[in-house]
């Protein structure tokens, strides 16, 4: 499958070797207690360059488990985990090399708030790589702009006087500032408003398009999910249940109901359209291609 070309929407994908591999991955918390949990029973993903993928799974699935090994938060006691040529199994692999190349965004962006300025709290992850000063503040403000927090505007703002919304794009910023080959993003628009949401989807969807970034995004919000990745992985009780192409995952709809899941509901339109024997295209996955599909049926039908 390396090189292989992908659509989704009008976007078309031509994605690369692995920068990422998860081969049978397991992890037990509080292993020996009785309270013993296993959250991940033998994972294989695998995450190319220039592609985006979603991770999807109901709450304790083992979404967030997984991806704290793909930075090396967690490190695989059995099972193997490697990052762009560092196999984190092994006591020699660097982490901070690891880290540089995968940043990791929380669901609470609180949690990676470590200054009390905005432009400080940016340049923390650069500050640590022992950058000069002129490289520092140069990928500042980039990154600061890239998000949407013009630098001149927000650089001397308080962190915890922002927005939720802000609040995220500073934390994103932070990590974007690392320059890594590979963003992962865990519920990156989870508890915003609509316009928020919206923004922030679109500033996701120019870093890779503009920046070349590979990305992996964790999201409860189907249609978000369909806008942004190729491809997709569904974790059910710690297992892969699905995976495939955006398309091939959210059209077998039986397959997501039995997982506890349900298509976005542009898709669950084109599919009741279908049931009804009307032969509307049955891939469509956003709003839009929906309407392209009803349009092209009513324009059949006149």
């Amino acid at each position: 499958m390396t090189g292989a070309r992908q659509a989704n929407g009008s976007r078309e994908v031509q994605a690369g070797s692995p920068l990422i591999e998860v081969t049978d991955l397991w992890h037990t918390y509080m292993a020996g207690t009785p309270f013993e949990h296993t959250a991940l029973r033998g994972v294989s993903v695998e995450v190319r360059a220039g592609e985006v993928v979603g991770i999807l799974g109901r709450t304790g699935s083992g979404k967030s488990t997984l991806i704290q090994y793909l930075n090396g938060l967690l490190r695989p006691a059995r099972g193997r985990v490697v990052v762009d040529g560092h196999d984190l199994a092994s006591p020699r692999t660097d982490l901070r090399a690891v880290r540089q190349r995968v940043g990791l965004v929380f669901q609470d962006p609180e949690t990676q708030m470590f200054e009390p300025l905005v432009g400080d709290d940016v340049a923390y992850g650069p500050r640590q790589l022992r950058l000069p000063m002129d490289e520092i503040r140069a990928r500042v403000r980039w990154a600061m702009d890239t998000v949407g927090l013009p630098f001149e505007r927000f650089k001397d703002r308080y962190t915890f006087s922002l927005s939720g919304g802000e609040m995220r794009k500073a934390a994103l910023a932070g990590v974007l500032a690392i320059r890594p080959r590979v963003l992962v993003l865990d519920e990156p628009t989870s508890g915003l408003d609509p316009g928020a949401r919206a923004e922030l989807r679109r500033r996701i969807q120019d870093l890779r398009d503009r920046e070349g970034l590979t990305l992996v995004l964790v999201s409860h919000d189907m249609e978000e999910v369909a806008r942004l990745s190729d491809r997709l992985y569904v974790l059910q009780d710690g297992v892969v249940a699905a995976a495939g192409s955006t398309r091939e995952v959210f059209g077998d709809a039986a397959r997501l109901a039995a997982l506890g899941l349900a298509p976005p509901e542009p898709v669950q339109v084109v599919q009741r359209l279908r049931a009804l024997g009307m032969a509307v295209r049955p891939d469509a996955l956003t709003v839009e291609e929906a309407g392209d599909a009803v349009a092209a049926l009513l324009g059949a039908r006149v």
